[in-house]
């Protein structure tokens, strides 16, 4: 049985929906480049896992797993992150009401959580994500900074809000000022998508 692979999504807007926030041009080599890279080496890992058992051969199962593990994560994670993303005239500037009431129960307040996240994606040491997460065993949000694309997360929490600060993200647009394209970021939020996350992973609770 042929082993299913990752597929690069389209976007869910064209590539000049988002301007100003990115340009047409950091957006396509962001999408096209850079999150094609990350789908089509972790189908490369699994090509070769798939073949090496077939066959028999040996495989060194800690670069491997070391290696799908980073691309897989970038994969999915770019593939998170263009969902919660919208054109500036189809978002609100603030949560729709049932996330909006769980991060003012977790956070006292929508501002002192912006801070928070906007801290945890300025600050992130070299390569990676600001992310928000529920954690269905504690019925709380949680933001995690993850490093590259698979360090320091938090094992079965649901992804609801990501963000990805790799320079590869923002650096057309906005050169080595990670704050100012973190500031941008907070007009062109999804809400309803992190909303919708939030509602999966409450009814995966319920049931």
């Amino acid at each position: 049985m042929k082993t299913k692979m990752y597929a690069l999504p389209a976007l869910p807007y064209d590539y000049k929906a988002l301007v100003p926030f990115l340009s047409e041009e950091q957006l396509k080599i962001h999408h096209d480049k850079h999150h094609k890279a990350y789908v089509d080496k972790a189908n490369e890992v699994l090509g070769k896992l798939e073949i090496a058992r077939r066959e028999g051969t040996k495989i060194d199962v800690k670069a491997v797993s070391k290696n799908l593990s980073f691309q897989a994560a970038g994969a999915l994670l770019h593939s998170l992150f263009w969902k919660n993303l919208a054109p500036k005239d189809q978002t609100q500037t603030e949560p729709t009401k049932i996330i909006g009431d769980e991060i003012t129960k977790e956070f006292s307040s929508f501002e002192r959580f912006r801070k928070e996240f906007t801290d945890c994606a300025i600050n992130c040491e070299g390569s990676g994500w600001a992310t928000l997460a529920y954690d269905r065993q504690t019925n709380h949000l949680v933001i995690m900074q993850i490093e590259k694309h698979n360090i320091n997360i938090i094992p079965g929490l649901d992804l609801l809000l990501v963000l990805d600060v790799w320079e590869h993200a923002y650096y057309l647009d906005y050169k080595n000022e990670r704050p100012k394209y973190v500031e941008a970021f907070w007009q062109n939020v999804n809400w309803q998508e992190v909303e919708i996350r939030l509602d999966k992973a409450i009814l995966t609770l319920k049931q």
